[in-house]
């Protein structure tokens, strides 16, 4: 069974030989690195999708404010992340 979890630390081996299979190659050290530096920040956030022990997926997520918004924001990324998600479901 998939588990949705917050990134650990421990996490970054596995992340680095995932992003290579995407097409990202880095380093452990840079990925290392850029986690860390993500993780200090309040407004950042990560999941990694866990099967069998084993990370097999991962979302970054951010919370920001923008100069081009005021707080009646439209709510674009959640439209479109919610009808990918119908669209994925319909086609199982």
């Amino acid at each position: 069974m998939m588990k949705i979890r917050k990134f650990q630390a421990e996490d970054v081996p596995q992340l680095a030989h995932l992003m290579d299979q995407l097409g990202y190659s880095t380093s452990l050290e840079k990925l290392e690195s850029r986690c860390s530096n993500i993780q200090s920040q309040a407004n950042y956030h990560t999941l990694v999708a866990e099967l069998n022990n084993k990370v097999v997926g991962m979302v970054g997520l951010c919370h920001n404010l923008f100069y081009e918004y005021d707080s009646s924001h439209v709510r674009i990324g959640e439209k479109l992340m919610n009808e990918a998600e119908n669209w994925a479901w319909d086609k199982e």
